[in-house]
């Protein structure tokens, strides 16, 4: 065999080769297993390959290559740093600092702590009239939008921008600032998934159509608007898939399709005011699947930006996009991500789901007549569940927390609605420090016998933002009786192995206070209704609800401590 690696051939495995070892790997495991369902209900494989992508779109594939790589209204993306500022001085000092270190989109939200009076409007309509802009407003009679009446008419007609209104905005006087929108972020705010905002973004699009003149008019005019989740790899093929969409909603107009920008911002609905650096990372992990995707125009909202964002926190989201365009070499390369087997059967599978919710949607008269809040909310309940079990991690939130973070109390007005995941461990931990319980965990065996239950059980409570006691090593019944005799904890968690817990708890039911709540760390099927019959209060496990056990544990803590 030749020593030099370029000349180094492997052979190649076929599916049914690469199948048969991995059956033998999962020892007995069905090789259903190895396949999952996202939340769209679209199956992941565990391999895919040239052959299996051939063999699911054939000469589909270079028509959705083709299209996605030549539906890009430009080369590269655009940094739409949002402004803050507490003062009218703070807000343009800060707006100024932004252009000068790499801002390219001036973005505001109309919803600010001070009044849009006319010193401010006039420096404003300066800014709008030599950088493009992203305005976010209730409607056309927003103060804010004053500000373009303060542009002179001769430079109207170049001033170029996105209006990301409530309502339908107007500005008949402004050909180049799209106020036609696709806006997908409210309904992802509350829980949608991508087939869903994918559907939705047709169905708004479908609906202005039938109010313009013209495809062209519409295509000059419309934009669409999306969050991007910490799901990289789907939110990749969410941008993409759009403008599969985009090209076959064009054509059932009659028209060849024009490109639409894509303008994208970082999800919030999975940040949490527990543990706020890990929102930068969720946030550099969406910002990357936003530019691979093929987003025209993104913001980069600071991991702070639950509560109050600080020069630091804003400094740093934008510098997570001047970052990726300058060292990733992302943009060196057209549709990145086109050709990889996965994200193109992933493609392939959200424009298929999505055109036919989008077909339904129609057929029922609209979104409101399809009710698609209602159907959201069955997305989001589904998501709240797998949080609160822990199926899907909220890294220093629901798994990994820190006991003594403290939740800020401030509150940004602009996300207040935002349906976030975090939110009901943020409450747990407020009714926990309410009642300020005494919480232990009596450790009974040897330590590599407990030990795994009772770090389990640890960082069960640390999401409470509760340091749980323990009580040492216990290896007798009769010292753990006694512990729990002399103990002043309210609330007990046993953590043992199963021979040791069965032997245990019998006599800690009888030695446990009539106050005192007992738990048990583990499932106990044929023993629950006995030790439950005698004052066990309850169990505490992998896979469960952690929302649920420890509300009610306060709901019996609370009663308690009348």
């Amino acid at each position: 065999m030749s020593t030099n690696m370029k000349e180094i051939e492997f052979p190649s495995a076929s599916y049914e080769q690469w199948k048969e070892e991995a059956i033998k790997a999962l020892k007995g495991k069905p090789f259903d297993s190895l396949f999952s369902k996202t939340i769209e209900g679209v199956t992941l494989d565990p391999l895919y390959t040239q052959a299996s992508l051939t063999e699911k779109l054939g000469e589909q594939l270079d028509k959705q290559v083709a299209t996605i790589r030549t539906l890009k209204t430009t080369d590269t993306f655009e940094v739409a740093q949002q402004i803050y500022g507490d003062s009218q001085e703070e807000f343009i000092a800060n707006l100024e600092d932004s252009l000068a270190r790499g801002n390219e989109i001036i973005t505001i939200d109309s919803r600010v702590a001070f009044e849009w009076n006319d010193s401010i409007l006039n420096k404003i309509a300066d800014y709008l009239t030599e950088y493009s802009f992203k305005l976010i407003v209730t409607d056309g009679n927003d103060p804010l939008l004053k500000a373009l009446s303060k542009i002179e008419d001769s430079k109207k007609a170049g001033v170029e921008g996105f209006i990301v209104a409530e309502k339908a905005v107007t500005l008949p006087d402004f050909p180049k600032v799209r106020t036609l929108i696709g806006n997908t972020v409210k309904y992802h705010n509350q829980g949608a998934n991508a087939v869903q905002e994918l559907a939705i973004a047709l169905a708004e699009a479908s609906r202005i159509a039938k109010q313009v003149e013209s495809y062209e008019a519409l295509a000059a005019k419309f934009f669409v608007n999306f969050a991007i989740d910490t799901q990289f790899f789907m939110e990749i093929a969410k941008l993409r898939a759009f403008k599969v969409l985009w090209k076959a909603f064009s054509q059932g107009l009659g028209a060849e399709a024009i490109a639409v920008p894509v303008v994208a911002e970082t999800s919030v609905r999975s940040f949490s005011k527990l543990d706020v650096y890990v929102n930068l990372l969720r946030a550099g992990n969406e910002a990357f699947a936003g530019v691979i995707g093929g987003a025209d125009v993104f913001t980069v909202h600071p991991h702070d930006v639950l509560t109050k964002p600080t020069d630091q926190s804003i400094r740093i989201a934008r510098n997570v996009l001047l970052v990726t365009n300058e060292e990733s070499h992302v943009l060196n390369v057209v549709d990145p991500s086109g050709g990889s087997y996965f994200i193109e059967s992933l493609t392939a599978d959200l424009v298929k789901e999505a055109w036919a919710l989008f077909i339904e949607i129609e057929d029922a008269g609209g979104l409101e007549a399809y009710d698609i809040s209602k159907k959201i909310d069955e997305i989001y309940a589904i998501r709240e569940k797998e949080v609160q079990t822990r199926k899907n991690s909220l890294i220093g939130t629901n798994i990994y927390a820190n006991p003594t973070d403290e939740i800020p109390m401030e509150e940004n007005v602009q996300f207040a609605d935002v349906k976030r995941l975090a939110i009901p461990f943020e409450n747990l931990r407020r009714d926990f420090a309410q009642i300020d319980a005494k919480i232990a965990i009596l450790t009974f065996g040897e330590l590599k016998n407990y030990k795994a239950r009772a770090d389990f059980v640890a960082g069960f409570f640390a999401t409470a933002g509760v340091e749980a006691a323990q009580s040492g090593v216990l290896e007798t019944v009769d010292a753990a009786q006694a512990w729990l005799t002399n103990t002043d904890f309210d609330y007990v968690v046993i953590a043992a192995n199963d021979e040791d817990t069965k032997t245990v708890v019998p006599a800690l039911l009888k030695a446990k206070r009539a106050s005192q709540l007992l738990d048990v760390a583990g499932k106990y099927k044929e023993e629950e209704a006995d030790w439950t019959a005698n004052g066990l209060n309850g169990f505490i496990f992998a896979g469960q609800n952690i929302i649920e056990k420890l509300n009610v544990v306060t709901a019996s803590m609370k009663e308690v401590q009348r």
